[in-house]
Protein backbone atom coordinates (compact mmCIF):
# COMPACT_ATOMS: atom_id res chain seq x y z
CA UNK A 1 0.00 0.00 0.00
CA UNK A 2 1.37 3.35 -0.82
CA UNK A 3 1.28 5.70 2.16
CA UNK A 4 0.93 9.40 1.02
CA UNK A 5 0.97 12.24 3.50
CA UNK A 6 -1.36 15.05 2.34
CA UNK A 7 0.99 18.06 4.45
CA UNK A 8 4.53 18.04 5.51
CA UNK A 9 6.16 21.53 5.54
CA UNK A 10 9.86 21.74 4.68
CA UNK A 11 12.01 25.15 5.68
CA UNK A 12 15.45 26.25 4.95
CA UNK A 13 17.81 28.41 7.78
CA UNK A 14 16.69 31.90 8.67
CA UNK A 15 19.18 34.17 6.75
CA UNK A 16 19.50 37.14 4.85
CA UNK A 17 18.94 35.65 1.40
CA UNK A 18 16.28 33.76 2.95
CA UNK A 19 14.85 35.90 5.59
CA UNK A 20 11.45 34.53 7.17
CA UNK A 21 8.25 36.49 6.88
CA UNK A 22 7.46 36.32 10.58
CA UNK A 23 8.89 34.94 13.73
CA UNK A 24 8.93 30.79 13.83
CA UNK A 25 7.39 28.87 16.01
CA UNK A 26 9.36 27.42 18.98
CA UNK A 27 9.70 23.97 16.28
CA UNK A 28 10.36 26.01 13.44
CA UNK A 29 14.39 27.11 14.75
CA UNK A 30 16.33 24.35 13.33
CA UNK A 31 15.95 23.90 9.34
CA UNK A 32 13.97 20.81 8.42
CA UNK A 33 15.30 19.84 4.86
CA UNK A 34 13.62 17.02 2.42
CA UNK A 35 15.96 14.97 3.01
CA UNK A 36 15.23 15.07 6.66
CA UNK A 37 12.05 14.41 5.99
CA UNK A 38 12.71 11.40 3.54
CA UNK A 39 14.25 9.58 6.26
CA UNK A 40 11.67 10.13 8.49
CA UNK A 41 9.13 8.86 6.04
CA UNK A 42 11.39 5.76 5.56
CA UNK A 43 11.53 5.04 9.02
CA UNK A 44 7.55 5.72 9.70
CA UNK A 45 6.55 3.68 6.40
CA UNK A 46 5.63 6.64 4.34
CA UNK A 47 6.13 6.55 0.68
CA UNK A 48 5.02 9.74 -0.78
CA UNK A 49 3.97 13.45 0.73
CA UNK A 50 3.00 16.78 -0.45
CA UNK A 51 5.01 19.41 0.32
CA UNK A 52 3.09 22.57 1.39
CA UNK A 53 6.02 25.45 2.03
CA UNK A 54 5.26 27.12 5.46
CA UNK A 55 3.81 30.60 6.02
CA UNK A 56 7.39 32.34 7.09
CA UNK A 57 8.38 31.49 3.48
CA UNK A 58 5.42 34.02 2.15
CA UNK A 59 4.71 32.80 -1.41
CA UNK A 60 8.37 31.31 -1.78
CA UNK A 61 7.97 27.75 -3.42
CA UNK A 62 11.49 27.02 -4.53
CA UNK A 63 12.72 24.91 -1.85
CA UNK A 64 9.89 22.47 -1.99
CA UNK A 65 9.46 22.57 -5.83
CA UNK A 66 13.85 21.92 -5.92
CA UNK A 67 12.76 18.69 -3.70
CA UNK A 68 10.03 17.73 -6.31
CA UNK A 69 12.11 18.27 -9.01
CA UNK A 70 15.07 16.21 -7.12
CA UNK A 71 12.63 13.43 -6.51
CA UNK A 72 9.12 13.39 -8.54
CA UNK A 73 8.62 9.63 -7.24
CA UNK A 74 8.29 11.23 -3.66
CA UNK A 75 7.55 14.66 -3.05
CA UNK A 76 4.74 17.17 -5.32
CA UNK A 77 3.65 20.26 -4.14
CA UNK A 78 0.83 22.33 -2.98
CA UNK A 79 2.38 26.11 -3.12
CA UNK A 80 1.76 29.15 -1.58
CA UNK A 81 -0.08 32.10 -3.16
CA UNK A 82 -0.81 35.36 -1.86
CA UNK A 83 -3.84 36.86 -3.38
CA UNK A 84 -3.77 39.96 -2.71
CA UNK A 85 0.09 40.95 -3.80
CA UNK A 86 0.78 42.23 -7.00
CA UNK A 87 1.11 39.89 -9.80
CA UNK A 88 -0.94 36.75 -8.29
CA UNK A 89 -3.48 36.57 -11.11
CA UNK A 90 -0.80 36.25 -14.07
CA UNK A 91 1.33 34.23 -11.46
CA UNK A 92 -1.65 31.99 -11.53
CA UNK A 93 -1.74 31.85 -15.01
CA UNK A 94 1.18 29.44 -15.07
CA UNK A 95 1.01 27.45 -11.95
CA UNK A 96 0.79 24.52 -13.34
CA UNK A 97 3.74 25.13 -15.85
CA UNK A 98 6.14 24.58 -12.89
CA UNK A 99 6.99 20.83 -12.74
CA UNK A 100 6.37 19.24 -9.50
CA UNK A 101 3.48 21.87 -8.41
CA UNK A 102 0.28 20.21 -8.27
CA UNK A 103 -2.40 23.26 -6.92
CA UNK A 104 -2.30 26.11 -4.51
CA UNK A 105 -2.89 25.99 -0.47
CA UNK A 106 -3.99 28.70 1.21
CA UNK A 107 -4.39 29.63 4.84
CA UNK A 108 -7.05 31.82 6.70
CA UNK A 109 -6.96 31.85 10.22
CA UNK A 110 -4.46 33.73 11.56
CA UNK A 111 -5.32 37.73 12.38
CA UNK A 112 -3.55 38.99 8.75
CA UNK A 113 -5.28 35.88 6.41
CA UNK A 114 -8.58 35.34 8.33
CA UNK A 115 -11.11 38.19 6.63
CA UNK A 116 -8.67 37.14 2.97
CA UNK A 117 -11.54 35.06 1.93
CA UNK A 118 -14.53 36.83 2.12
CA UNK A 119 -13.46 40.72 1.87
CA UNK A 120 -12.81 40.57 -1.25
CA UNK A 121 -9.12 40.08 -2.16
CA UNK A 122 -10.01 36.31 -3.02
CA UNK A 123 -12.77 37.32 -5.18
CA UNK A 124 -10.53 36.42 -8.17
CA UNK A 125 -9.02 33.86 -7.41
CA UNK A 126 -11.83 30.84 -7.45
CA UNK A 127 -13.14 31.54 -10.81
CA UNK A 128 -9.07 31.55 -11.99
CA UNK A 129 -8.62 28.13 -10.19
CA UNK A 130 -11.86 26.58 -11.53
CA UNK A 131 -10.37 27.84 -15.15
CA UNK A 132 -7.52 26.66 -14.85
CA UNK A 133 -8.47 23.42 -12.87
CA UNK A 134 -6.34 23.80 -10.25
CA UNK A 135 -6.80 22.15 -6.87
CA UNK A 136 -7.20 24.30 -3.77
CA UNK A 137 -5.76 23.00 -0.39
CA UNK A 138 -7.22 25.66 2.02
CA UNK A 139 -7.33 26.26 6.11
CA UNK A 140 -10.54 28.43 7.29
CA UNK A 141 -11.44 26.39 10.72
CA UNK A 142 -13.93 29.65 11.56
CA UNK A 143 -15.31 30.07 8.18
CA UNK A 144 -16.96 26.74 6.80
CA UNK A 145 -19.65 28.11 5.80
CA UNK A 146 -17.93 30.42 3.92
CA UNK A 147 -16.27 27.90 2.29
CA UNK A 148 -19.42 25.97 1.46
CA UNK A 149 -20.66 28.70 -0.43
CA UNK A 150 -17.81 29.15 -2.34
CA UNK A 151 -17.91 25.47 -3.19
CA UNK A 152 -21.56 26.04 -4.51
CA UNK A 153 -20.99 28.80 -6.53
CA UNK A 154 -17.69 27.19 -8.48
CA UNK A 155 -18.97 23.78 -8.85
CA UNK A 156 -15.73 22.87 -10.75
CA UNK A 157 -13.40 23.96 -8.35
CA UNK A 158 -11.66 21.45 -6.26
CA UNK A 159 -11.43 22.40 -2.55
CA UNK A 160 -9.97 20.40 -0.05
CA UNK A 161 -10.52 21.25 3.34
CA UNK A 162 -7.24 20.73 5.63
CA UNK A 163 -7.76 18.81 9.35
CA UNK A 164 -10.99 18.18 9.17
CA UNK A 165 -11.57 21.94 9.52
CA UNK A 166 -10.56 21.09 13.21
CA UNK A 167 -8.90 24.12 15.16
CA UNK A 168 -7.73 24.75 18.98
CA UNK A 169 -11.50 25.31 19.86
CA UNK A 170 -12.32 21.74 18.40
CA UNK A 171 -9.70 19.69 21.04
CA UNK A 172 -10.57 17.14 22.72
CA UNK A 173 -13.91 17.16 23.81
CA UNK A 174 -14.98 19.41 21.49
CA UNK A 175 -14.29 17.30 18.51
CA UNK A 176 -17.55 15.75 18.09
CA UNK A 177 -18.63 19.28 17.68
CA UNK A 178 -15.85 20.09 15.02
CA UNK A 179 -16.52 17.07 13.30
CA UNK A 180 -20.20 17.93 12.76
CA UNK A 181 -19.57 21.32 11.49
CA UNK A 182 -17.02 19.75 8.77
CA UNK A 183 -19.65 17.42 7.92
CA UNK A 184 -22.29 20.24 7.08
CA UNK A 185 -20.03 20.56 3.80
CA UNK A 186 -20.20 16.32 2.85
CA UNK A 187 -22.78 17.24 0.47
CA UNK A 188 -20.85 19.00 -1.81
CA UNK A 189 -19.18 17.02 -4.79
CA UNK A 190 -16.37 19.28 -5.34
CA UNK A 191 -15.37 19.38 -1.29
CA UNK A 192 -12.98 16.57 0.25
CA UNK A 193 -10.94 16.66 2.88
CA UNK A 194 -7.89 16.17 5.06
CA UNK A 195 -7.84 14.09 8.17
CA UNK A 196 -4.69 15.12 8.72
CA UNK A 197 -2.96 16.65 11.88
CA UNK A 198 -5.14 14.49 13.55
CA UNK A 199 -3.00 14.15 17.02
CA UNK A 200 -2.41 17.61 17.15
CA UNK A 201 -6.18 17.94 18.85
CA UNK A 202 -5.85 15.69 21.54
CA UNK A 203 -4.29 15.76 25.08
CA UNK A 204 -4.88 12.01 25.41
CA UNK A 205 -1.93 9.35 24.84
CA UNK A 206 -1.46 7.68 21.46
CA UNK A 207 -3.37 6.39 19.85
CA UNK A 208 -5.64 9.36 20.93
CA UNK A 209 -9.20 7.62 21.29
CA UNK A 210 -11.17 10.43 22.12
CA UNK A 211 -10.85 11.66 18.19
CA UNK A 212 -11.79 8.08 17.00
CA UNK A 213 -15.41 8.56 16.25
CA UNK A 214 -15.17 11.81 15.36
CA UNK A 215 -12.83 10.86 12.51
CA UNK A 216 -14.73 8.31 11.98
CA UNK A 217 -17.84 10.08 11.45
CA UNK A 218 -16.35 12.24 9.00
CA UNK A 219 -14.64 10.07 6.65
CA UNK A 220 -17.97 8.00 6.82
CA UNK A 221 -20.24 11.15 5.53
CA UNK A 222 -17.33 12.31 3.04
CA UNK A 223 -16.83 8.84 1.75
CA UNK A 224 -13.26 6.95 1.46
CA UNK A 225 -12.79 8.91 -2.10
CA UNK A 226 -13.01 11.84 -0.90
CA UNK A 227 -10.71 11.84 2.89
CA UNK A 228 -7.48 11.78 2.78
CA UNK A 229 -4.77 11.11 5.72
CA UNK A 230 -1.93 12.97 7.07
CA UNK A 231 0.59 14.33 9.23
CA UNK A 232 1.72 17.72 9.47
CA UNK A 233 5.04 16.05 10.29
CA UNK A 234 6.60 19.07 11.85
CA UNK A 235 3.59 20.15 14.37
CA UNK A 236 3.33 16.01 15.50
CA UNK A 237 3.22 16.53 19.64
CA UNK A 238 6.12 14.82 21.68
CA UNK A 239 2.96 12.21 22.14
CA UNK A 240 3.17 10.90 18.74
CA UNK A 241 6.29 9.18 16.70
CA UNK A 242 5.75 9.84 12.82
CA UNK A 243 5.16 5.81 12.61
CA UNK A 244 2.32 6.23 15.32
CA UNK A 245 0.48 8.96 13.18
CA UNK A 246 0.18 6.02 10.32
CA UNK A 247 -0.93 3.11 12.63
CA UNK A 248 -3.49 5.62 14.34
CA UNK A 249 -5.14 5.00 11.16
CA UNK A 250 -3.68 1.79 9.82
CA UNK A 251 -3.88 0.03 12.89
CA UNK A 252 -6.56 1.77 15.49
CA UNK A 253 -9.13 3.24 13.47
CA UNK A 254 -11.49 0.17 11.69
CA UNK A 255 -11.28 0.62 8.87
CA UNK A 256 -10.84 -2.42 6.05
CA UNK A 257 -8.26 -2.73 4.18
CA UNK A 258 -9.56 -1.09 0.83
CA UNK A 259 -11.06 1.79 2.52
CA UNK A 260 -7.30 2.05 4.03
CA UNK A 261 -5.98 1.79 0.74
CA UNK A 262 -8.12 4.86 -0.34
CA UNK A 263 -7.50 7.24 2.78
CA UNK A 264 -3.98 6.51 3.26
CA UNK A 265 -2.77 7.68 -0.24
CA UNK A 266 -5.04 6.35 -3.05
CA UNK A 267 -7.62 8.91 -3.00
CA UNK A 268 -5.35 12.07 -3.34
CA UNK A 269 -3.04 10.84 -5.63
CA UNK A 270 -6.64 10.43 -7.48
CA UNK A 271 -7.97 13.90 -6.90
CA UNK A 272 -4.67 16.22 -7.31
CA UNK A 273 -3.99 13.77 -10.45
CA UNK A 274 -0.69 12.40 -9.23
CA UNK A 275 0.90 9.66 -10.92
CA UNK A 276 2.40 7.62 -7.62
Amino acid sequence: MNIVDSQVHIWAANSPERPWSETSSAHMDEPLTADKVSKAMDEAGVTQAILVPPSIDGDRNDLALAAAQAHPNRFAVMGRLLLDKPGAPERLEGWKEQKGMLGVRLTFHRDHDRALIDNGAADWFWPAAERLGIPVMLHAPERLPVVAAIAKRHPGLTIIVDHIGFARETMDAEAPAGARRMLELASLPNVSVKVSAMPCFSTDPYPFRNLRDSIRRVIEGFGVERSYWGTDYSRLPPSCSYRQAVTMFTEEMGLSPSDLEWVMGKALAKRLGWAI
